[in-house]
């Protein structure tokens, strides 16, 4: 008698063919930039306001080919490295020592619980009165909330290690500055990671936010520039090149991580 066989499938969620082969974070935009395109096609969303992705497609080519488009990312992307590294480095200097000296998180607690919940673009007007309408406060307003950011995350990431770790290097007569970067910075990594990942996201929101009121250049002028004389697929340019930003920073973080934080991606 002939057999038939059937393939159930598996409990890995993996399925056959073309689309059980692609990843499920690349066939769900794909179905809804169709979706959206057949909409748009047939009429049944505004295309005024929500142009077809082909035409944002179209359009985000020509520009390519402008210096203007270079220009305006090479500088949002200055504005945001500036900003970072303003921040990171004394965020992750000083979450390292309210994690690893308590007189120093006693002081400083208190002030962060009361100036963190703050939103920072609120800070702009005070900035623009100290700086000016120049670049520095553009760095400065990124910089103050990834330096909060960092430092909450630092800490973090150094009080979730085990004491045992300490004690370790405690009896094998460490000093201050061997314990600080033998176990607390490799320790604090973890930490120190996922407050990047937040940071990159807030630059991202915050350069926007700022050239939106006080420049003539960068991606978020020209979304703003877009809107004022109503080019919309301009405007969904500036957005699909924001979000291309996002998204290539948590792949660059994703190989940062895997490189010197390997440990913690076995365990995932």
């Amino acid at each position: 008698m002939p057999t038939v066989e059937v393939t159930l499938p598996t409990r890995s969620g993996k399925g056959s063919g073309l689309i059980g082969s692609l990843p499920l974070g690349i066939v769900f935009p794909v179905v809804l930039f169709c979706l959206w395109e057949v909409a748009a096609r047939c009429g049944l969303i505004n295309v005024a306001f929500f142009p077809a992705p082909t035409t944002i497609l179209s359009t985000a080519a020509a520009q390519m080919q402008t210096a203007e488009f270079w220009g305006d990312l090479a500088i949002s992307m200055e504005r945001i490295a500036i900003g970072l590294v303003m921040g990171a480095i004394p965020g992750i200097l000083v979450g390292l020592a309210m994690g690893l000296f308590r007189p120093v998180h006693e002081a400083l607690n208190p002030l962060f619980a009361a100036v963190f919940p703050i939103p920072k673009i609120a800070l702009l007007p005070l900035l623009l009165l100290i700086f000016g309408i120049g670049e520095t406060s553009k760095y400065v307003v990124i910089a103050i909330n990834v330096f909060f950011l960092m430092t909450l995350n630092t800490y973090a990431g150094v009080v979730g290690i085990p004491k045992i770790y300490f004690e370790v290097a405690k009896n094998l007569k460490a000093s201050r500055l061997t314990t600080y970067l033998t176990v607390a910075l490799p320790g604090a990594l973890p930490g120190i990671f996922t407050g990047l990942r937040i940071c990159m996201g807030t630059a991202l929101i915050l350069v926007v936010a700022v050239e939106f009121s006080t420049a003539d250049s960068g991606v978020g002028y020209r979304i703003w520039w877009a809107w004022t004389v109503f080019w919309v697929d301009t405007m969904y340019v500036g957005f699909l090149v924001i979000a291309l930003l996002g998204l290539a920073f948590s792949y660059l973080l994703d190989g940062l991580e895997k490189l010197f934080v390997p440990w913690q991606r076995r365990r995932r």
